[in-house]
C-alpha cells in the first residue's frame, strides 16, 4: 500500500504538471515527464503490482492450508489470474496499450492526454488509507467516513469523468462536438480509452454498493442502539 500511495502521488504530480505545461495547445504541446515517467516509473511499477498481488494471493490462500498453494506453479499462477481476472487484464492493458501509445504512435503529440491519464491515480491513496483504517479498527471512526467520500469523489472524477473531459477538450481544439470526437482519432485511442475506462465502471459500481452496505449496517446499529439505550426502555 505504501508502494502504491507513492507511486500515485508520484503520478499524480507528474500529471498536473505535464497538464499545466500543455494546456495551452493540447495536441502538439510537450513536456519530457509524459513520455519519461512512463518509461521510468509507470511500466516498472505495473510489473511489480503485478507482481506483488500474485504474491499477495498467493501466500493468502497458502496460509489458509491450500493444497494447490504448496509451491509456486503454474497452476497458481493460473488460479491467480481467474481470480483477479479483471486487475490482471487492467494491468496487461496498461502495459502493452499505454506503453506503446505513449513511445511509439503518438508522432510527439498529445502529452496532455498522457498527462490526464497520470491523474487517474489520484484515489489510489484515499483507497489505501481506507484500507489501513480498517486494518486498525477504525473503519467506524469519522475519518473512515470522510475518506470512503474522498475515495469515491475522486475516483468519480478522475477515473470516469476524466474520460469524456479528454473527448471535450480535444473537440473544443479542433471545434469539434464532443459526440463527434470519436469518429476523429485513431481507432486505437478509442480501444484504448475503452480497455482502461471499463474496469474503472465496473470497480466505481463496486465502491458505491460497498459504501451503501456500510451506510446501511451504521444506520442499523445507530438504531439498535438507540432502541436498547435506558431512555428507551423507559419509555
Amino acid at each position: 500500500m505504501l508502494v502504491s500511495s507513492v507511486h500515485a502521488i508520484m503520478a499524480t504530480t507528474a500529471g498536473i504538471i505535464v497538464v499545466s505545461s500543455c494546456r495551452e495547445n493540447v495536441i502538439t504541446n510537450r513536456h519530457w515527464l509524459a513520455t519519461s515517467f512512463v518509461l521510468d516509473y509507470g511500466v516498472p511499477y505495473m510489473a511489480y503490482d503485478l507482481f506483488a498481488m500474485y504474491l499477495s494471493h498467493y501466500y493468502r490462500f497458502r496460509v489458509k492450508g491450500h493444497e494447490d498453494y504448496r509451491g509456486h506453479s503454474l497452476r497458481t499462477i493460473s488460479l491467480f489470474v481467474r481470480k483477479e481476472s479483471l486487475l490482471v487484464l487492467h494491468h496487461i492493458a496498461l502495459l502493452t496499450i499505454l506503453l506503446p501509445f505513449t513511445l511509439f504512435f503518438r508522432n510527439d503529440q498529445g502529452d496532455f492526454f498522457i498527462g490526464c491519464l497520470f491523474l487517474t491515480e489520484i484515489s489510489t491513496p484515499f483507497v489505501s488509507l481506507g484500507k489501513i483504517l480498517i486494518q486498525v479498527g477504525l473503519q467506524d471512526c469519522w475519518l473512515h467516513k470522510a475518506n470512503g467520500l474522498m475515495v469515491l469523489l475522486s475516483f468519480f472524477l478522475c477515473r470516469i469523468i476524466l474520460f469524456p473531459y479528454m473527448y471535450w477538450v480535444y473537440g473544443a481544439h479542433y471545434g469539434l462536438p464532443v459526440y463527434t470526437v470519436p469518429l476523429h482519432i485513431p481507432l486505437y485511442a478509442n480501444l484504448g480509452n475503452m480497455c482502461i475506462l471499463t474496469p474503472q465502471l465496473y470497480w466505481f459500481i463496486l465502491l458505491c454498493l460497498k459504501g451503501y452496505r456500510l451506510y446501511r449496517r451504521q444506520r442499523n446499529t445507530n438504531h439498535q442502539d438507540s432502541t436498547s439505550s435506558p431512555h428507551a426502555k423507559a419509555e
